[in-house]
């Protein structure tokens, strides 16, 4: 049964995260403002290719918290490095991902890759906050650091689907998660066709990163975020251009979300703990 297609929504007006991040927010506070219409997913923030001139200081965002969930970062172009206070670093390059699980509390930092930020260059990447269920926020901190050539792969006649996270017909991806979800890149040719099947149930939409596809006789172009109905399994996609495609589909939490800034808890006194240990220094220490 198809999948049908909800509504194509366009790139929201850009805004800065820190000197380094210009993003788009499709969800939850511009073209998606349910915050649990994407459930798992809670955030996702969209760096459209964007020139940086060459810089000695390197871009980025400052030290902060995080509690209740997981960052989850995509390069596709440029270089991305973090650090955070349970004693993880690393940098990411195009196709590679960090997937950072906040849960209990942690500081992090992220930052333009320092060769990157002195010659400057072309930056694009995603940036998801996937919630964890109630069960897990308290649980310890994690860290993978998930290299392009450690994706699950599926080749196919036109295209290339490279499994992040879940799996697809017996292709797993590398991240371990702590709720049922798929997050893969989907390449196709131009005029490549693509038979997706996802679970009925599940929360799903595709970013187009680059170029555009046509679903259900509608245009998908770049940089446009395609929400579809629960009902079905099916998305028949035909590439008009050479595209690349963030998938992302999700088995709803169905439990309360209470965010204040960078906590993302089930209740309000949760939200309170939180800022009362992140005072307190119980987040840990990041320079």
């Amino acid at each position: 049964m198809l999948k049908k297609l909800e509504r194509i929504i366009p790139p929201p007006p850009p805004h800065m995260v820190g000197d380094g991040f210009r993003v788009h927010n499709f969800f939850p506070s511009s073209g998606i403002q349910n915050k649990q219409r994407m459930s798992p997913f809670f955030m996702l923030d969209y760096a459209s290719p964007y020139n940086f001139p060459p810089s000695e200081k390197q871009r980025g965002v400052d030290v902060h918290p995080h509690r209740g969930f997981e960052t989850v970062t995509i390069a596709y172009q440029g270089k991305v490095a973090h650090h955070d206070s349970a004693g993880n670093h690393g940098v990411i390059g195009e196709g590679d991902v960090q997937w950072m699980t906040a849960a209990s509390g942690v500081l992090h930092k992220e930052y333009h890759e320092k060769d990157f930020s002195k010659k400057g260059g072309t930056f694009q990447m995603v940036q998801l906050w996937v919630n964890l269920p109630a069960q897990y926020k308290m649980s310890a901190p994690q860290y993978q650091e998930i290299k392009k050539e450690m994706m699950g792969r599926l080749t196919f006649e036109g295209g290339l689907l490279e499994v992040i996270a879940g799996n697809y017909k017996d292709v797993k991806g590398p991240a371990s998660t702590f709720s049922p979800l798929h997050v893969f890149n989907l390449h196709l040719e131009s005029q490549a066709e693509f038979i997706l099947e996802l679970p009925e149930n599940f929360n799903t939409g595709l970013l187009a990163i680059k170029g555009s596809v046509t679903i259900q006789d509608q245009s998908v172009p770049s940089d446009h975020f395609a929400l579809f109905q629960n009902a079905g399994s099916t998305i028949s996609i035909k590439a008009s251009t050479s595209a690349t495609l963030l998938v992302l589909s999700g088995q709803p939490l169905d439990e309360p979300i209470v965010t204040y800034g960078p906590f993302l808890m089930n209740s309000w006194e949760e939200i309170e703990q939180a800022v009362e240990d992140f005072n307190n220094g119980k987040f840990g220490v990041l320079d």
